[in-house]
Order: structure tokens, then C-alpha cells, then sequence
């Protein structure tokens, strides 16, 4: 008998804890709960696209969409990986995650090319939290341009806190750092609270903005243009 997903109420309970599950690989039915002593987190309001990857966010090279395909995003992230032997994305913890977007607190970011699925992250929402789970990219700098809009819409919305969770090569050149979890720990207190508009509200208000400025012939203004130059505002 297949092990039953984890309850969103856990998981939000772990999560506000600053604890969150993992397994040991894809078929495991069992999953085991982890609290870092290191904590990686994006400072949101620091963090700075580079020049070439503003260039892509500016060009609309890909379609970005909020929620449009969460099941695809977390197949596509618990498939093998040639650093990774094995998927700590259990088809446990990918129906656990299932449920818990079903219930409006776990989101994800795709983006598209010609019509394909190249690239994309989800994570999990709480207050004024977004916990980065995982992310991928087939092509070029799709996985850091999904990064890119989720980092504006949480400024925008209001959001106080980006975890990353564990501190990759990749995540450090985006902007991250490391801080003991205590610190962490005092930081998601701090982010207690109710923001100003959901991660799927946000991006809709982009997208419905730039929409309308095409309608009335405005070629200047795109999503991505309007991405790119919120990170060229300083608050």
C-alpha cells in the first residue's frame, strides 16, 4: 500500500518550525525531516540579475506563467540529474506537495519556449515566506529567469523572506548567502504577517498591466521589461 501523503497541516507546522522533509530517493516510502545548521537565504531586496540575464528577462526570450503547470514543474525537478544519482523528490513528497499547492501554499513558476516547458522552481508559501524547493532548466538561463520574476513578484507582493534552504554554487552566484539557522529562525519570526497579494495575484498584475499597455498600442511596455526595471528601482 502506497504511503500516504503528508497532511498540508504538517507541513506548514514543519515549515514555520524551519523544518522540511526530504527522502532518500524516489521510491522510498519513508521521508525524514531536516533543520540545517546552515541556512541559505536570497536577500530580496539585494538581489541584482546580471546585465546578460537582464537582457533575457527584457527581451521576453521565454513566456514565464505562475501556477500554470505545477505537477509538470515537480516531475520535471525530481527527475535524475547527472550531479544527482538519486531524487530526494519521493512520489511521496511530490503528492505531499501536490496537496499542499491544492490548498493554495505551494506555488510554482514555469517558463516556456516555443510552446515547451524548458525551465521552472516551486516552493512553498506561508506568511510572508516563500520556501525555494527546487528548480530546473533545459535550456539556458530558464531556471534564473523563473528565479528573477519570483524575486520581483515577492518584492512587489509584500514578501519579507526567500529560503533557498542548502547553499549550491548556483544559488551563491544568484545572490545567496549563509546565516545559522538560529538566525534563519529569528528571520521567519520577523516575516510573520499577511502580504499584500498572493505570488499569483502579483504576477497576474504584471501580465494584465503589460496586456493592457499592448492593447493600447504601447509597444514599449512587456512583462519582462517591467521585470527587468523593478530591479533597477531601489525601495
Amino acid at each position: 500500500m502506497p504511503a500516504q501523503p503528508v497532511p498540508p497541516e504538517l507541513l506548514l507546522s514543519a515549515y514555520r518550525a524551519g523544518i522540511f522533509p526530504m527522502a532518500d530517493h524516489r521510491d522510498d516510502p519513508e521521508l525524514f525531516w531536516v533543520e540545517p545548521r546552515s541556512r541559505a537565504i536570497i536577500p530580496l531586496e539585494s538581489f541584482r540579475p546580471s546585465r546578460s540575464l537582464r537582457k533575457t528577462i527584457r527581451c521576453d526570450r521565454f513566456r514565464v506563467t505562475c501556477d500554470a503547470d505545477f505537477p509538470a514543474i515537480i516531475a520535471a525537478c525530481a527527475e535524475p540529474r547527472e550531479e544527482h544519482a538519486e531524487s530526494w523528490i519521493s512520489h511521496r513528497i511530490e503528492a505531499s506537495y501536490l496537496a499542499l499547492y491544492h490548498t493554495g501554499h505551494a506555488h510554482s513558476f514555469e517558463c516556456w519556449l516555443e510552446g515547451k516547458l524548458v525551465g521552472g522552481l516551486y516552493g512553498v508559501a506561508f506568511d510572508r515566506v516563500f520556501c525555494g524547493e527546487s528548480m530546473f532548466s533545459r535550456v539556458p538561463d530558464a531556471s534564473k529567469v523563473a528565479l528573477a520574476w519570483l524575486v520581483a513578484c515577492m518584492r512587489a507582493a509584500g514578501y519579507r523572506l526567500l529560503d533557498c534552504q542548502f547553499m549550491t554554487d548556483h544559488l551563491q552566484r544568484m545572490g545567496a548567502v549563509s546565516m545559522p539557522q538560529s538566525e534563519y529562525l529569528e528571520r521567519l519570526k520577523a516575516a510573520r504577517g499577511t502580504p499584500a497579494a498572493s505570488l499569483p495575484e502579483t504576477w497576474h498584475s504584471y501580465a494584465s498591466a503589460c496586456s493592457a499597455s499592448s492593447s493600447a498600442s504601447s509597444p514599449s511596455s512587456s512583462p519582462g521589461k517591467s521585470i527587468a526595471q523593478s530591479f533597477t528601482q531601489t525601495s
